[in-house]
């Protein structure tokens, strides 16, 4: 089962790699077939959405196959994704790929939650999903400098092919690793979905999912690029390292995040105050979206660390969850949580087509900003619970 998990966080890294690429090949793209940041805020946020309507369908594979055959079989459709990525040669081929990638990885982290669940005891599953999503951030990372790097030395087709390759292979070690977690004897059968929306508690907690994840996700899987560009005229080189820096706070995020429920005892107020830090710098942001630059770069790898309490609002959701619909109840919070970015993709897209380079960006970082308060908001009605 270690041996399982171990794959499913490599794959994780994978996942994390392919949500935040494309701010690295906006120069690439845009001289080679025309993709304008617009499109590729459309392309991000197909990738997000098809995550997230795919969590529906992974949710009832958890819970009635398991994680071994659900999470390798979507995997080798994100390879292929990969591959008309590498192919490509208009913006409508870009779009496909990302919607196929997007349908590999929707399983990956939920099948690592799933086992987290069913196995270990309720009160370390944050800690576990934090360090998952830590150890898996590493992808994030390595789609800031070392993706740039990489399509300097190699071309964009070439390190797409190459990563193609790396995704297949990694969903067959997947497969012959992962063990189901053993079914519950006499687990009701009852419940789906419907039963988990039907449920007041959670209803004041997925607002907050909603919006948590958004401008991080957004800002680091593809507005850092266009940011530094538009505003600071920054070399490639830079915005690889900005990236970068984000990446790493990101990763800090959810390592701090972590284990601060049991530390301080409360899952409520651990999000409510990491997410106000990021709503101040944003806010900041959008009143002066020019500061200088490394104090723009600082701002912004907060803004990442602050939106990283995914795992602790998972954990806080799953405390209301039936055992038998662990699987659908995860994937539920995960359709909020990654629908959100994409939705805000595909709106902060329409936003910089309408305002321009120059203007978009307060509008942007204001957006998130409101949103995010709206959210905690709500959330600060909700039951503190900790197991």
């Amino acid at each position: 089962m270690k041996a399982g998990i171990a794959a499913l966080i490599f794959a994780y890294v994978l996942s994390q790699f392919y949500r935040a690429f494309l701010a690295v090949l906006t120069g690439v793209l845009g001289r080679d077939i025309g993709a304008t940041p617009d499109d590729l805020a459309a392309a991000s946020g197909l990738w997000f959405l098809t995550f997230a309507v795919m969590q529906i369908p992974v949710g009832w594979a958890l819970d009635t196959i398991g994680p071994r055959k659900t999470a390798p079989a979507l995997l080798m459709i994100g390879a292929l994704g990969a591959v008309v990525f590498a192919m490509a040669t208009t913006v409508l081929h870009i779009k496909l790929a990302m919607v196929l990638i997007g349908i590999g990885c929707s399983a990956v982290l939920m099948a690592g939650y799933f086992i987290f669940a069913k196995i270990y005891a309720p009160a370390v599953f944050a800690t576990l999903a934090g360090v998952m999503i830590g150890i898996g951030s590493l992808g994030n990372l390595l789609s800031a400098a070392p993706t740039a790097w990489a399509v300097e030395a190699f071309g964009w087709r070439a390190t797409l092919m190459g990563l193609a390759a790396l995704t297949a292979a990694t969903a067959v070690v997947m497969f012959a690793l992962i063990r189901d977690p053993a079914r519950e004897v006499d687990a009701p059968k009852d419940g789906s979905v419907l039963t988990l929306l039907r449920m007041p508690a959670l209803w004041l907690i997925f607002p907050l999912m909603f919006v948590n994840y958004a401008a991080a996700a957004g800002i680091r899987g593809l507005w850092i690029g266009p940011y530094f560009d538009d505003l600071h005229g920054a070399l490639p080189a830079f915005i690889g390292t900005a990236g970068l820096v984000m990446g790493l706070a990101m990763v800090a995020g959810t390592f701090l995040y972590a284990p601060a429920d049991r530390i301080f005892g409360t899952r409520k107020w651990v999000i409510i105050i990491g997410n106000s830090i990021g709503v101040l710098c944003l806010a900041f942001l959008a009143i002066n979206p020019v500061p200088q630059v490394w104090t723009a770069v600082i701002l912004l790898a907060v803004i990442g660390m602050a939106g990283s309490g995914f795992p602790v609002i998972t954990a806080h959701a799953r405390s209301f969850f039936p055992s038998h619909l662990t699987g659908r109840g995860v994937t539920l919070l995960n359709l909020f949580g990654i629908g959100g970015v994409g939705i805000f993709q595909m709106l902060t897209g329409r936003i910089y087509d309408s305002f321009g380079a120059q203007g978009a960006y307060p509008v942007i970082f204001g957006l998130f900003a409101v949103t995010i308060t709206i959210g905690l908001v709500i959330y600060a009605f909700s039951e503190d619970r900790t197991d």
